[in-house]
């Protein structure tokens, strides 16, 4: 069988993905020919209109023929933002195209793009029509059951065409030693009995930053040693405004945007990741937590509790006072944090790339099981 992978422009989360599922199909199906597809580079953060115009080329034009010239039994697209390119294939080809639908969280909240992008606009009707255009692929692989739900209910995308195939999560998630943990936290001046909160992500209204700015304002009115860290992008000015008003600048720290072994340290020597995000299509820094023996506060709505399973608080994300509660228990009883922590670690290993590989290789073989067995050969 011959597969192209259609990656996106450079973005972290998606390079992740694409990366894990082209490593694994070769580990699970060695004798598949995989092709593994990029766009030309463009600086997606580029505000000259020449650099726009060249991205919008490359990503409505140019990239989708360079995919549509390709010679292959699946083409699998590896976001439902280049959805797109299903058009252009479907006019063109009888073979079977596969989509991976992370989220659809732009239907739910479209301020999600405010402040990303510099034409929300035309950006929102972009992504729109760029969405739909899993209606006419073959299969959709969902990363969650809460966001096949919502493919199915807002696409009206029929059941029995999507698979919910979870995540991977990176070999390089692993806990630290207590000593490196120590000295990371000693570099960041954080005192030893200092509790410390992380949170990794965007700043998106739905990633609910201020109301963990709210719980931490809590637990420093109860008298408890806390500091948070940011990671990832760095706080808006409302979020700013309310650490100043309320004095925490003492104890909110912005972290910027590590590599990905600073980040592994990060997430090892925190006391608990804070996730209360208000919808997510999966929530991997749920399991990246985890896989590094971090306890996981998190929310009880969306993807959330399918990915945390038992081993996370899960709590009601617009109340501060339960996220401050949950801190406040993980800090006054070790044994159920240690408890936590074992669960964390047991639950992270059921989410490995091999395992998202092998489902993901079963979608294309149930596409062409009414093929002849000569379609399933490797072609040059």
């Amino acid at each position: 069988m011959r597969v192209v992978i259609a990656r996106t422009m450079t973005e972290f989360s998606m390079d992740a993905y694409a990366t894990g599922i082209v490593q694994g199909l070769r580990t699970v199906r060695p004798e598949w020919d995989i092709v593994d597809l990029k766009p030309h580079s463009v600086d997606r953060r580029s505000g000259s209109l020449r650099v726009r115009a060249h991205k919008a080329y490359e990503r409505f034009w140019n990239f989708p023929k360079t995919i549509q010239r390709q010679q292959a039994d699946i083409y699998h697209i590896i976001d439902p933002a280049e959805a797109h390119a299903v058009y252009r294939l479907r006019r063109r080809t009888h073979k079977k195209i596969v989509v991976t639908c992370h989220d659809l969280i732009n239907f739910h909240h479209q301020y999600n793009l405010q402040g990303s992008v510099q034409l929300p606009l035309v950006s929102r009707r972009l992504w729109l029509w760029a969405v739909h255009g899993m209606k006419q692929a073959d299969h959709i692989v969902s990363v969650s059951a809460a966001t096949a739900q919502d493919t199915s209910d807002l696409l009206d995308i029929p059941a029995d065409q999507i698979t919910v195939t979870p995540n991977g999560i990176d070999p390089l998630f692993q806990p630290i030693t207590p000593e490196l943990s120590a000295s990371i936290r000693q570099r960041h001046g954080m005192a030893a009995n200092t509790l410390c909160l992380l949170n990794v992500g965007s700043n998106h209204p739905r990633k609910n930053i201020l109301v963990i700015l709210k719980a931490v304002n809590q637990l420093k009115q109860q008298g408890l040693p806390v500091c948070f860290w940011k990671v990832s992008a760095d706080f808006t000015d409302e979020q700013r405004a309310y650490i100043r008003d309320h004095d925490l600048e003492s104890s909110v720290v912005y972290l910027g945007q590590p590599a990905s072994e600073e980040l592994v340290q990060l997430y090892g020597a925190a006391d608990i990741l804070i996730a209360p995000s208000l919808q997510e299509g999966f929530g991997l820094t749920i399991l990246e937590a985890m896989a590094t023996g971090t306890p996981v506060i998190t929310s009880n709505v969306s993807a959330m509790p399918e990915v945390a399973g038992d081993a996370a608080i899960l709590v009601n994300p617009h109340q501060a006072d339960a996220i401050s509660s949950a801190v406040q228990t993980l800090y006054q009883d070790p044994d159920y944090r240690n408890s936590l922590i074992q669960k964390g670690l047991k639950r992270a290993e059921q989410f490995t790339w091999k395992a998202t590989a092998e489902k993901v290789a079963q979608v294309y073989e149930s596409l062409l099981v009414q093929q002849s067995p000569a379609s399933l050969a490797c072609k040059p």
